[in-house]
């Protein structure tokens, strides 16, 4: 089927869809679920049909990492599905409520956004969240994920498919893309597609806003720090920035830098190589961390690199300001981490790093939809405009104003005569059915 064609039919169910109620949108969640379940094994075939091409075509480790959907990761995102229909529906809140004038009351109520594209990498398990977050928020969603998946990716929509339509969800609420000419076809179509969401490289996600209209949302790169404050319980900062890095060194809120006040660099950094070399995790340090530890020297380029390995960057600093400001001028506005004991020096770095997630005494790992409880995430925007940080179910809903009046016309509050509004808040909700 044609580009246009798809998008065409995503947007005609996009307005089926963003009027179902509660109770059918979690039927679909649920029936998608069990037919996960039911064709493991046919995923896990096509996954590794899909592995053994990258291996031969010699996909580095990290991206093979996350390529890898076998029954452990469809546990996974079946625990993502069982959490995500247990979230309350974004869709119908009542954000405010205003009586403008006797028997004219005016209200603020979430909908859905519309068409959504989604370019993402090659993790298969992404295009379970996300499609999943886009059923619950009332979304039509088109998908394009990394041709290295392509078989993975593409059973995977089909079984979703196939279960939502049983499930009752509209026909064409989900499509699938599969070659670049569609994305960028896709890019042109700003009269069906109401905004895209890139998962991937810097350049990438620059091209994405150059070549379209469509109003974009995401994150380009992921270079998210520690810093180790001078007032940190040294061995909770070894475990936070092991855990920071080591946990899963392919993903975008791993550590790629480390931060160390001097005042405690010499206690701390032996123990940390320690630990990062039985990790397997290289260092590579500024000239002060190599006089107290051994390791590669870092270049100007490793504090702007996003690693997305087993490698980290170490800068000894000089104050707490001093790390910030590496930070606000390296960083990506993604994820930073600072440990310290130091309550006045937490809420410093809190309020002055400008990130999407800033952390105190916990590691930059949890910075994710699913653990922040939003059931899974699109993907992680450092905008500043609409949704910030993980993206669930409150990022994919925007909001309409529903106005409810018995005849009234502006041309009474007009002129010499003119009537006043009261302007009075109110504590009641809309319903559709009022």
């Amino acid at each position: 089927m044609d580009i246009c064609d798809i998008a065409a039919g995503a947007k005609k169910a996009s307005i089926e869809l963003a009027a179902m109620d509660s109770q059918r949108k979690n039927a679909a969640l649920e029936a998608i679920r069990t037919s996960l379940k039911s064709h493991q094994d046919k995923i896990i075939a096509a996954n590794t049909e899909d592995m053994a091409a990258a291996q031969m075509a010699g996909l580095s480790t990290p991206l093979l990492k996350r390529l890898k959907f076998d029954a452990a990761k469809i546990d996974e995102v079946c625990k993502g599905l069982e959490s995500l229909i247990k979230l309350n529906d974004p869709v119908g809140k009542t954000l405010s409520a205003m009586e403008l004038d006797n028997g004219l009351e005016l209200y603020q109520v979430s909908c859905p956004i519309g068409v959504i594209g989604v370019i993402f990498e090659s993790r298969p398990d992404a295009l379970v969240q996300i499609s999943s977050l886009c059923l619950k928020s009332g979304n039509a969603v088109l998908l394009k994920g990394g041709s290295e998946a392509a078989h993975t990716n593409k059973i995977l929509a089909e079984i979703i498919s196939h279960a939502t339509a049983h499930a009752g969800m509209p026909a064409g609420w989900l499509g699938l893309l599969e070659t670049r000419d569609d994305v960028t076809a896709m890019l042109k179509l700003d009269d069906s597609i109401n905004l895209i969401i890139p998962r991937g490289s810097n350049a990438f996600v620059r091209h994405i806003m150059d070549n379209t209209r469509i109003p974009v949302m995401g994150h380009a790169d992921g270079i998210c720090h520690v810093y180790i404050d001078k007032a940190a319980a040294i061995d909770m900062a070894v475990k936070v920035t092991v855990d920071s890095k080591c946990q899963y060194a392919a993903v975008c809120n791993a550590a790629e830098t480390l931060l160390v006040h001097q005042d405690i660099a010499a206690a701390f950094l032996p123990l940390l190589k320690v630990a990062m070399d039985e990790k397997k995790t290289e260092l590579r340090g500024c000239e002060q961390t190599r006089r107290i530890i051994d390791c590669k020297p870092a270049i100007e380029d490793d504090w702007k690199t996003e690693y997305l390995d087993s490698i980290l960057s170490i800068r000894v600093v000089g104050s707490l300001s001093e790390a910030i400001d590496h930070i606000n001028h390296y960083g990506s506005g993604h994820t930073d981490a600072i440990v310290t004991e130091d309550k006045q020096a937490a809420s410093c770095f809190l309020r002055r790093v400008d990130s999407a997630d800033v952390f105190w005494n916990a590691s930059t790992r949890f910075a994710d939809g699913f653990r922040y409880g939003l059931g899974a995430e699109v993907g992680i925007s450092t905008h500043k405009l609409h949704a910030r940080g993980p993206v669930g179910l409150e990022g994919l809903v925007i909001y309409k104003w529903l106005l409810a009046g018995k005849g009234h016309i502006v041309d009474n509050y007009s002129g010499p005569a003119a009537k006043a509004y009261t302007h009075k808040k109110l504590d009641t909700h809309w319903t559709f059915q009022q």
